[in-house]
């Protein structure tokens, strides 16, 4: 028959059968035909709903689809809706297995969960990888872990990066997790190639925090190391830890897990086997080598700086480290600005930037950038003596 909104309307379900109540015609099926468009029909439940089908043929599979129920679409928009779907299998789509794939589609969560086991947990460090799922679990899940990674969109990520204004480091940190997810996204195929959203999110501006101890903090930090280690008021393996620190300019994961086997006595040397930028070799000067000398060791234990534990590494030195800042009166310092303190002083001492990047161990030339401004230090002071200089011999010609 030819649908009309009068037949919608006056079809009802009479058990097995669908009738139009426009005189004694009787249809014995559940669905009414529609003979405009081919293989639209109007469905009828024995409730009473109404809903618009289209049968198509994809290959030699025939598929059924729900255009929409009645009311919500009217007859013209299931006409429209249907022959935009004929003319999608036309060219070759299946629009009904595209439509169970997207109701089947990863959510966020479960690429968060692929995410960490094919990648985080396989190709990072378990530092970072740990920090990746403490950031997924925090922030990315509790707002965005129900969305479908297909219909993840830029406002959703601006949405999340925004909420985490307040904390704009761990924020851009978040930003970039969120990024590498869909960038991975679009690889296995959950997203079309080039659509990550979050490409046009810009972070957070971070304020870079250096800070450098100058030669009297410094000389009252080992001074107070001296007189705990007297006193005998903490461990040992902690004061040693502290010193190589500030020694070496080692970062503090690589001192604490630090083994006797990377030690190199013999060429003044620690070959460290993984670090943050991967293996990489630090040169001890005599001072280092003395403090390395002296540390106890226990027999079986293969880590320099020994836990309480047996057999086991000091796992921080935050209790210490507080405790010596407090007694030195040394406010806002970090361990990690030991690391920022050694290139001060290497770059006061008018060492290149490519010298103080290898003596830490980067690998960008970017990392060690920041340095620059000090490098130019001892620059200004042989620019001001040279000066000096040329000022007097100026002064005794005009004389």
């Amino acid at each position: 028959m030819r649908l009309t909104k009068t037949a919608i309307d006056r079809a009802v379900y009479e058990g097995s059968e669908v009738a139009c109540k426009n005189g004694s015609t009787t249809w014995s099926r559940c669905v009414l035909w529609d003979d405009d468009v081919r293989g639209l029909g109007l469905r009828i439940t024995h409730a009473g709903k109404k809903s618009f089908i289209l049968i198509y043929r994809a290959g030699s599979r025939q598929r059924q689809m729900t255009l929409g129920p009645y009311g919500v679409l009217t007859l013209q928009q299931a006409r429209a809706k249907a022959l935009k779907t004929l003319a999608a299998v036309i060219e070759g789509e299946d629009p009904l297995a595209r439509r169970q794939a997207a109701a089947n589609a990863d959510t966020v969560a479960e690429l968060a969960e692929r995410y960490m086991t094919e990648h985080a947990e396989v190709k990072k460090k378990p530092a970072s990888a740990k920090t990746d799922r403490q950031m997924l679990r925090d922030y990315v899940l509790p707002k965005m872990g129900h969305l479908k990674t297909a219909e993840v969109t830029r406002q959703d990520v601006s949405a999340l990066h925004h909420h985490m204004r307040q904390k704009p480091y761990v924020a851009n940190r978040v930003l970039a997790l969120v990024s590498k997810m869909l960038n991975l996204a679009e690889r296995w195929g959950l997203r079309p190639d080039g659509s990550n959203p979050s490409r046009h999110v810009e972070p957070f501006k971070e304020k870079k925090r250096e800070r450098y101890m100058s030669s009297e903090e410094l000389a009252r930090l080992t001074q107070t190391i001296a007189e705990v280690e007297e006193a005998g008021n903490e461990s040992v393996h902690a004061i040693a830890a502290l010193r190589l620190l500030i020694l070496t300019g080692c970062r503090l994961r690589e001192i604490l897990r630090l083994r006797w086997e990377d030690v190199d006595f013999e060429n003044g040397r620690l070959h460290l086997p993984d670090s943050k930028t991967g293996a990489k070799t630090v040169f001890l000067g005599t001072v280092g080598q003395g403090v390395l000398t002296a540390i106890p060791r226990t027999y079986g234990n293969p880590w320099v700086i020994e836990g309480r534990l047996p057999n086991s590494h000091l796992s921080d030195l935050k209790g210490p480290w507080k405790r010596l800042c407090d007694q030195a009166k040394l406010e806002d310092l970090r361990i990690h600005d030991l690391r920022h303190s050694f290139a001060a002083v290497g770059a006061g001492l008018g060492l290149s930037l490519p010298m103080i990047g290898k003596l830490l161990g980067h690998t960008q030339p970017r990392t060690t950038a920041r340095y620059a401004h000090l490098a130019a230090d001892p620059m200004h002071e042989a620019a001001n003596r040279i000066e000096e200089q040329l000022a007097a011999v100026m002064a005794t010609d005009s004389s």
